[in-house]
């Protein structure tokens, strides 16, 4: 009887189900404990008033929602966000596609020096990284301003300056990052079959058409995968500099989406009033990602 139960059909299914799901439960549980239940908690702290010292929460409902949006400094830390995004998408997309490009075709001596070179700021840390910003950007003593002074360029003061800090912090950030991003698309260039770049220069192709008709096609997905990592997390990491240099001024000038969250939260104590940011920050985030998976994939090309 014991062998008819388990050689029936739907024993062996069940069974089925119980490996693969022992395996994964150690990964879901810490999944569920520090992703999902933060999110669902985040989320109905949103609809209350609390100043994390009070026992007892208030409810206010979507007031702290409607309060944020009619609120001044929501869509300037909102415009900043974009300001952000775009420049590092130049400095952390564009720029390593090139280098990539150049390094992975063109150049023939030195290429492992180069790439640990151009990789090494990536193993500093972001608050390693805003110090040594720091150095380079002061006014007086600073090597960046002493080298435009003599070419005969205003030298302006970089993390106190409304129109240059939200550049020079974003400059910060893709300095830590572009390593990584490089390497990434080093990696999908090498991978392009060195047959169709040595038929193409047989039909006697530019550089610049083996590029944009050849290895810009193939590494279409690599770059996707990098361009939403430089969306999604390239614009939390300028948080640090942010915090240590410039607290978010002058006059908020240089505040973000990321950097307002923790201000309502911890300069403010309004805890409330940070996870319904945080709500809303995420949706932006999250309709991103749909834009990326309905629009962007259609011109991606994968091997598989």
């Amino acid at each position: 009887m014991k062998i008819a139960r388990e050689t029936s059909p739907r024993f062996a299914a069940i069974k089925g189900y119980l490996v693969p799901g022992g395996c994964l439960a150690p990964a879901l549980a810490f999944l569920a404990l520090f992703t999902f239940w933060p999110l669902v908690s985040t989320l109905k702290l949103s609809f209350y008033q609390w100043n994390m010292v009070s026992p007892t929460p208030k409810w206010v409902g979507l007031t702290n929602y409607l309060e944020i949006l009619r609120s001044r400094e929501f869509w300037l830390a909102f415009w900043h966000t974009l300001e952000y995004t775009l420049i590092l998408l130049a400095l952390n997309l564009a720029l390593p596609y090139i280098t990539a490009y150049i390094l992975s075709r063109l150049v023939v001596k030195g290429q492992n020096f180069y790439r640990a070179l151009i990789f090494l700021p990536s193993v500093l840390s972001l608050a390693v990284a805003a110090v040594i910003f720091l150095w380079l950007y002061n006014p007086l003593a600073g090597p960046v301003n002493a080298l435009l002074r003599l070419l005969g360029l205003p030298a302006p003061p970089w993390l106190s300056s409304y129109g240059w800090v939200i550049p020079a912090l974003t400059v910060i950030t893709a300095w830590k990052s572009f390593g990584y991003n490089f390497i990434v698309l080093l990696a999908g260039m090498v991978a392009v079959p060195q047959e169709l770049i040595e038929a193409a220069r047989l039909e006697k192709a530019s550089n610049w058409q083996i590029f944009w008709w050849i290895v810009r096609p193939l590494t279409s997905g690599t770059a996707l995968y990098v361009l939403v990592m430089t969306v999604i997390i390239g614009s939390q990491y300028v948080f640090v500099p942010i915090q240590m240099l410039t607290n978010g001024g002058p006059d908020q000038a240089s505040t973000n989406l990321v950097f307002l969250i923790y201000q309502y939260a911890f300069n403010f104590f309004q805890a409330g009033k940070a996870a319904a940011a945080a709500v809303i920050t995420l949706v932006i985030f999250g309709g991103l990602l749909f834009l990326q998976k309905r629009v962007l994939e259609k011109g991606v090309y994968y091997e598989n």
